[in-house]
């Protein structure tokens, strides 16, 4: 987006602050962060909510603004693809719109059109972003000059027009340089992307190398990005180890799936050089990568990575996993709009890949065929390898019941569940022996459909089972689809068919899901004689209880759990130790406020919060009591460990209010003074500035330590008393202290207040 959005951006949230719209200010102005920060769960609420308000205001530029972000937050660093087509072309119709096409921004529908096709299908989509990208007419004197150069560059190489791309991309760059301008990096990228292509890699690592110190559009993403890429040019040149070097660890790249298919291809290298360590684990994220890119439409990708998991499955021997992937792509090419890319078809190359897995030669099994699952059973569970064992059991497999139940489930667990089903399905439902298989078998093969999302074929099942399994395996399958009303029908079917514990967890999950917390733990507290319950449940009946305000079950939790309370009937309110509350913000953020824990699952929050938050000081809230974060280990750690607990719902408001102050800070003398006024009232007040906060002397300018925050009066204080409280406990500082806010409610001494802050450039 050009540079004249964010100059638009803070006049907009000066007048939305102006008008008294400060949630929706706040908000406009972290949207950038958090698509480019990967807080997508917060994006995916804020953005289109933003966008309904501005719908509503009637801010058509705000409403693009919006729906821009939210779509760069799914197409930019999580690579969707044709699951967001329609949105991005959606887009490039508002940008047309009389009322948006002036917007500086509008050009980025175009490019976030022709990324989100560059996800789907990148050659088969080619043409299509070469004639909307070259028809912007963008000019080097624009900010958005390189990320349409970025595109322009990326859809020749998917064209296969890799010294096109070279030529290209050396242009965009010199003629920013003649307009004074700097590529971004993700320009220079492309440019040595496409010198790759071209079979230049030395000069591939000499334009990544000079685009180094340029300005990233998306900095959050630079560094991570930039290795991989590094790794693949150095593992191309045949410097394995400076490859290595470079390249970001799993646990770095795994959150960003852009990169996943040049990170598989820089391991792909590295493997030639056995320079890493090629195993099942690798495998088995590969194909949670490949599954990923199937759900979001990302066909080219998951054709690329079945293939590159394909020879890495060949190097680890691993025959029958090398033949899956190769089934996988196959399935894939229907998908594609050209099958053709430039290293040769890509029917070419899966049967390269069924070819070099018909050569090798597999390891063979540790023992007997009748005695492998004894071996099985009796293996390592941390230095197995599952991928040989599939292999190795693959025979039993269909036949034997104690083998078939380990092959499958082990094909599920490295990620080929339809596999798993259709062996146990065989086995089981054409053979006619489900109707009396045993209760462990049908959960596997429930668990297998499931995650190979055939539900069709779990419905067809659980129509031959027994009352009880059929309306609990139905159960699992709606609740995993969020589908609660129909998660908890199977769920009290289940229960009174007489299928257990289970059947109670998923009814009331599925009732508290609904809202109902009252039922829910009253189902839970049906079976808290049952045999078969487990603390977790019982947390679960308390935080639904507590929600409900049912205290005599939360105290049968307790007591179940042998946890001691004070009262024995009627609202449980105990000072039970400070808590950190995590509770959402307006701008999709996080708050964590400090609270006092009154009950197995309650507190009541001890901060004032500013205006404009659901919440404030004073709040009675249900947490769920599942830690966010271990106990420390160390005595010394724990002793200042505040435990952090997840908000649920807000059980009843305090009704507080919260008043901003700001100035410049008085002597320690006159702050301990302020703090007792403010505690012998009960008044809860919180510091919000940090030590960097200045303010500037009136006379002299010089920079003077500063202070702001807040005051939370309870409902039976005026606004007049807090008023005439700070003015007495205020008047002999040597600086005055402000509360615009206030003086304007109550109409005294506003002019001076104003004055204040003027003075003081607050």
């Amino acid at each position: 987006m050009d540079v004249d959005i964010w100059a638009w951006v803070g006049d907009t949230q000066r007048q939305l602050h102006e008008a008294g719209n400060t949630g929706l200010a706040m908000a406009i102005g972290d949207v950038p962060a958090q698509a480019l920060e990967g807080r997508y769960a917060q994006l995916d609420v804020l953005a289109p909510a933003i966008a309904q308000q501005a719908q509503n205001l009637g801010l058509p530029w705000l409403e693009f603004y919006a729906r821009y972000w939210h779509l760069i937050g799914r197409v930019g660093d999580r690579a969707q693809g044709a699951v967001a087509l329609a949105d991005a072309e959606t887009l490039v119709e508002l940008a047309q719109r009389e009322d948006i096409r002036d917007c500086p921004g509008a050009p980025g529908a175009v490019t976030a059109l022709a990324l989100t096709q560059a996800n789907t299908d990148g050659p088969g989509y080619a043409d299509e972003r070469l004639a909307a990208l070259g028809a912007l007419g963008v000019e080097p004197d624009s900010l958005a000059f390189s990320s349409v150069a970025e595109q322009y560059v990326s859809a020749l190489l998917d064209a296969g027009r890799a010294e096109e791309a070279v030529t290209y991309a050396e242009s965009a760059v010199g003629r920013l340089g003649a307009a004074d301008r700097q590529a971004s990096w993700e320009l220079g990228a492309a440019s040595a992307r496409a010198l790759l292509a071209a079979g230049r890699a030395q000069d591939a690592l000499t334009a990544l190398d000079a685009a180094t110190g340029f300005k990233p559009d998306d900095p959050v993403a630079k560094e991570h990005r930039e290795g991989v890429l590094r790794s693949l040019v150095l593992a191309v040149l045949g410097k394995p180890q400076e490859s290595v070097d470079a390249l970001p660890d799993l646990d770095v790249v795994g959150d960003h799936p852009r990169v996943w298919a040049e990170w598989a291809r820089a391991i792909r290298e590295l493997a030639g050089f056995a320079k890493i360590t090629n195993t099942w684990q690798l495998g088995r994220v590969l194909k949670q990568w490949i599954d990923y890119f199937a759900m979001m439409g990302g066909y080219r990708t998951r054709v690329e990575l079945a293939l590159v998991a394909g020879d890495l499955a060949v190097s680890r021997q691993s025959v029958w996993q090398a033949r899956q992937l190769a089934d996988i792509a196959e399935s894939a090419v229907g998908e594609l709009k050209s099958a053709g890319d430039a290293a040769g078809s890509i029917a070419e190359r899966i049967a390269a890949l069924r070819t070099a897995a018909d050569a090798v030669v597999e390891p063979e099994a540790p023992g007997p065929e009748a005695e492998l699952v004894e071996y099985f059973d009796a293996a390592d569970g941390f230095n197995a390898d599952p991928e040989r064992w599939v292999g190795w059991l693959a025979p039993l497999s269909g036949r034997d019941l104690p083998a078939t139940r380990r092959h499958t489930t082990t094909l599920g667990f490295l990620g080929y569940p339809a596999r798993g089903a259709d062996i146990y399905w065989t086995m089981l439902v054409e053979s006619g022996d489900i109707e009396t298989a045993d209760q462990q078998d049908v959960s596997y093969l429930t668990g297998l459909l499931i995650e190979a999302r055939q539900d069709e074929r779990l419905e067809q099942m659980a129509q031959r089972l027994p009352e009880a399994q059929r309306h609990l395996s139905l159960g699992r399958l709606h609740r995993a689809r969020e589908r609660w009303e129909q998660a908890a029908a199977e769920g009290e079917a289940a229960v009174a068919a007489g299928a257990g514990m289970e059947a109670s967890r998923l009814w009331a999950a599925a009732v508290q899901q609904s809202g109902d917390n009252a039922k829910g733990a009253a189902i839970l507290r049906d079976a808290l004689d049952s045999e078969e319950i487990e603390p977790e449940d019982i947390w679960r009946m308390i935080t639904m209880a507590t929600a409900a305000e049912d205290w005599e079950t939360v105290r049968a939790g307790t007591t179940k759990l042998g946890m001691p309370l004070q009262s024995t009937e009627g609202p449980i309110e105990e000072e039970m130790g400070l808590v950190r509350i995590v509770l959402p913000a307006p701008d999709g953020s996080q708050r964590v406020v400090i609270s006092l824990r009154t009950g197995p699952a309650t507190a009541r929050l001890a901060i004032p919060q500013p205006t404009g938050m659901d919440y404030n000081a004073g709040d009675l809230v249900v947490f769920d009591p599942q830690l966010l974060e271990p106990i420390p280990e160390s005595q010394e750690e724990q002793e200042g460990f505040i435990p952090p607990f997840a908000a649920v719902s807000m059980l009843r408001p305090g009704g507080y209010t919260s008043w901003f102050f700001d100035g410049a800070a008085p002597s320690e003398a006159d702050w301990t003074e302020f703090n007792e006024v403010m505690a012998e009232r009960g008044w809860p007040m919180w510091v919000y500035s940090d030590d960097s906060y200045t303010v500037a002397h009136p006379t002299s300018g010089e920079r003077l330590p500063g202070v702001f925050g807040w005051i939370a009066i309870p409902p039976d204080v005026t606004p007049v008393e807090l008023d005439a409280v700070l003015d007495d406990a205020t008047e002999r500082w040597v600086h005055p202290l402000a509360w615009l806010d206030l003086a304007k409610a109550v109409d005294v001494e506003v002019e001076r207040h104003e004055r204040i802050v003027k003075e003081y450039g607050l």
